[in-house]
């Protein structure tokens, strides 16, 4: 029984196995935490950066939008002279108390993001370079990428006519007049109520008026200034 038990020898128990971590394993994972952080910073930063470069570049397109003016068009569409009479010697068609008139109809188009605003506008009539008639345009608004039409009634003095060489050496015969006209428009446009630009329209018109069939041939150049 003895030798049983001695040869049933008790193994004793193994010894617990304890890590002791170096400190250059501690200066790792510190470091790997402070790697992360500065990967968070650096993607934040980042994105603040694109964030306030995207707005930059909306503001720059804003700007260049909203500040480059264009200067509007005007265009003539129609000339209308009525009771516009003569007599083969010259004289003048009396038509009661009737008004000769010349009726302008033109447009403005106005191609910005603001509106243009105009002051008084008179469009004279020349004949032979002596003026005729002259109309006047109350002032108004164009509104912002709108086009704007507008009359004028312009009174002719038939009487003016006379009074040029031409019209009875060789006008009258030939029974046609040649007229011109001269339109000018000053105003501002508003830049976000802040800044305003002037802006100058002129249109100069030829027009040919046939006394014997009253029609009329206009032929016009505007410009911007």
């Amino acid at each position: 029984m003895a030798n049983a038990n001695n040869s049933e020898q008790v193994k004793p128990l193994a010894p617990a196995e304890y890590h002791l971590r170096s400190d250059y394993e501690d200066q790792a994972m510190s470091g790997g935490k402070l790697t992360l952080q500065h990967r968070r910073r650096c993607l934040q930063c980042f994105g603040c950066v694109t964030a306030l470069l995207l707005v930059a570049v909306v503001i720059i397109i804003v700007i260049a939008t909203v500040f480059h003016v264009k200067n509007p068009s005007i265009r003539m569409n129609s000339v209308t002279i009525q009771r516009l009479e003569f007599l083969n010697n010259g004289s003048v068609r009396s038509s009661g108390d009737e008004n000769v008139t010349l009726l302008a109809d033109f447009s403005v188009k106005n191609p910005n993001y603001n509106s243009f605003k105009y002051g008084n506008t008179t469009t004279s009539v020349y004949y032979g370079g002596v003026v005729v008639g002259e109309g006047h345009i109350p002032e108004g608004l164009a509104k912002a990428r709108r086009t704007l039409r507008m009359n004028v009634t312009v009174d002719l003095n038939p009487e003016k006519f006379l009074t040029v060489p031409s019209f009875l050496r060789s006008d009258i015969l030939s029974r046609s007049l040649n007229m011109s006209s001269y339109t000018r428009i000053d105003g501002k446009i508003k830049l976000l109520k802040i800044l305003k630009k002037s802006v100058v329209l002129k249109m100069n018109c030829s027009i040919i008026y046939n006394i014997s069939s009253q029609a009329v041939q206009q032929e016009c150049r505007g410009q911007g200034l």
